[in-house]
């Protein structure tokens, strides 16, 4: 009997989790269709670190879109307010933070699921969690939930076939020290990653950004060298 390989949408940001996440689906035995977004964000080198590991590990097809978030504003991703920096463990924990882009994987999500429908795929991988997530309301379990009912109830391959579409998050409930490990154990190479907010111009991790204190100091917990360049350190 001939078995079709199974196919994913993988929502690559060419970040440290979602390339952790194409990993783990790659090892699950799924062929693996890339999408990332060029969304008006200032760390813009992070697509550059997405294609590359697409290309890396093999993905079947890599979607770049188009979004226009900056014109929407109200990040300090896609616009000019200020990316904190140095904030303590609790600051980062306490509330939302500016760098919260309004609808983004909302946004996100439904361009997968028209992909996938497009690739007759009913599962979609993305790289959240709730512990390391700085306060995101869109990286909970319960959104994904209800995402999921409304990706099945709004396609066509959802009324018709009778089938739900699965939105994994292997992710979802492990440390920053735990998913690095796991990468390790996948091969991912994190020297061709990126997860600053705030990027100088030659693309090199500000080192104080929530993203980056939370990406450091999972390195120092897994006890493994973090291989990216940060400023100010040779």
């Amino acid at each position: 009997m001939n078995h079709e390989t199974p196919k994913a949408v993988v929502l690559l940001s060419g970040g440290l989790d979602s390339t952790t996440v194409l990993a783990m689906a790659a090892q699950e035995g799924y062929s693996c269709y890339c999408l990332s977004f060029s969304y008006g964000q200032r760390q813009a080198v992070e697509l550059e670190r997405a294609k590359e590991n697409g290309r890396r590990m093999g993905a079947a097809a890599h979607l770049v879109l188009s979004l226009d978030l900056d014109r929407i504003g109200g990040s300090a991703l896609t616009g000019p307010l200020e990316v904190p920096k140095n904030r303590s463990a609790a600051e980062i924990a306490s509330s939302i933070p500016v760098t919260y882009v309004p609808g983004r994987n909302t946004i996100f999500l439904s361009h997968a699921v028209a992909w996938a429908e497009v690739l007759g795929a009913f599962d979609i991988f993305i790289g959240i969690n709730v512990l390391d997530y700085s306060g995101y309301p869109d990286c909970r379990p319960e959104f994904l939930a209800a995402f999921e009912k409304v990706a099945r109830l709004g396609t066509r391959a959802g009324v018709e076939s009778g089938r739900s579409y699965k939105i994994h998050a292997p992710l979802m409930h492990l440390t920053k020290k735990e998913i690095i490990l796991k990468g390790k154990e996948l091969g991912v190479d994190y020297s061709l990653t990126h997860s600053c907010y705030d990027p100088d111009g030659e693309g090199r991790a500000c080192g104080r950004c929530d993203a980056c204190q939370l990406r450091l100091k999972g390195f120092h917990e897994a006890g493994v060298v973090d291989p990216v360049v940060y400023q100010g350190i040779d």
